[in-house]
């Protein structure tokens, strides 16, 4: 059964920094690209990063670029979202999702499967 699992969030002071995971289990990791989303409470979920199967490519949204990584093992079925420099305006829920084919998007319904996500909260 394929199941996304989230991790690494936390609250951390502006200025600082988290690492997010997302392992994946009972796929074929390499089949797929990879995003990562956020939501924040009242508004909508945002696309903030994705690689493609191999991390030949990867986009980033302009709320967080220069700013967070991502980047994938496909040996450990895992992404990675490296934050830095965190805002409260990054509060919110991260999740990872997985897009069929060498590709990825920052459009959520394009996307299969969701893990459930992990809290990421910046504050003093």
């Amino acid at each position: 059964q394929l199941q996304l699992v989230e991790s690494g969030g936390g609250l951390v002071q502006p200025g600082g920094s988290l690492r997010l995971s997302c392992a994946a289990s009972g796929v074929t990791f390499y089949y797929y690209g990879i995003g990562w989303f956020r939501q924040a409470p009242g508004k909508e979920r945002e696309g903030i990063s994705c690689i493609t199967r191999f991390g030949g490519s990867t986009n980033y949204a302009d709320s967080v670029r220069g700013r967070f990584t991502i980047s994938r093992d496909n040996a450990k079925n895992t992404v990675y979202l490296q934050l830095n420099s965190l805002k409260p305006e990054d509060t919110a829920i991260y999740y990872c999702a997985l897009i069929v084919g060498n590709t990825c998007s920052s459009q959520s319904l394009k996307y299969t499967y969701w893990g459930q996500g992990t809290q990421v909260t910046v504050s003093s």
